[in-house]
This record gives structure tokens, sequence and C-alpha cells, in this order.
């Protein structure tokens, strides 16, 4: 059965009142992992394809082609491995 973990390498939290968290790629997957987002969530706005604003069900989040992902406002690791879970597979 696929697994979140074969595509994200680390997740870290950030700083601040915001509960934004940042999910890196394997660095062999993140191509992959990349195109399945795009093609599931909708893209608000692209800078140069590097930089993508997406929305996928009421959440916001900005992915790079670096292999970085950053989704706001996230309540838990729960919540976080369940929106994965829906965006690669």
């Amino acid at each position: 059965m696929p697994a979140v973990d074969d595509y994200v390498a680390r997740i870290e939290g950030t700083c601040g009142k915001e509960k934004d968290v940042i999910v890196i790629f394997k660095y062999g997957k993140k191509n992959e992992a990349i195109a399945r987002i795009l093609k599931k969530a909708k893209t608000k706005k692209s800078i140069s394809g590097i930089i993508f604003e997406m929305t996928f069900k009421n959440f916001s989040f900005r992915v790079y082609s670096s292999g970085k992902a950053i989704f706001r406002s996230i309540k838990d690791k729960g919540e976080l491995q369940a929106l994965l879970f829906e965006l690669l597979f």
C-alpha cells in the first residue's frame, strides 16, 4: 500500500502565530510528487514555473520546484497526513 513517507523526506514547523508546516519531498521523488499535486490542486498563481500558489479543499499552500511545500493553517499532524495522502494518491 502506498504511503506518504514514500514521497516525504521530512516535515518541519514554522515559528509564529500561524501554524504553517514545511514539507520537504525526497530528492528522487520530488518531481513525481509535484506533478501529482499540480494535477489535483487548483493553481491560483504560478511564478515562472518555480513557485505555485495553490488551493485544495479549503487549504492554501505553496509548492516550490525545489521540492518543498508550505501548508498554511494546519491544525495537527493527522490533518497534514490526510491532506498529503489525498494530494499524492
